[in-house]
């Protein structure tokens, strides 16, 4: 039975070692390490079932940290709009 009472604290990775937003890049979206692969386009790989080792295979320049990353910097992201106050 999961303990609803107690708080887990997880250690997030810090995304901002392999994400770079460069404004002459792939139109300023986030990408991975100066690379043109976008946080977009490996979410998109793997939200379509796409495996890590699938992604790594085709993407060879791309790491298992690459990729820890781009969900590290999605799940800051919602986090972030979810401190947003919503107007009534």
């Amino acid at each position: 039975m999961l303990d609803r009472t107690r708080t887990v604290y997880f250690r997030t990775m810090d995304y901002r070692k392999y994400i770079t937003i460069e404004p002459n890049k792939r139109g300023g979206k986030p990408c991975i390490r100066g690379l043109r692969i976008t946080v977009y386009e490996v979410l998109e790989y793997l939200a379509s079932d796409m495996t890590e080792a699938e992604i790594l295979q085709d993407f060879p320049d791309l790491t298992a940290d690459d990729l820890k990353a781009c969900i590290a910097f999605a799940a800051d992201r919602e986090r972030r709009l979810m401190d947003i106050p919503v107007a009534a």
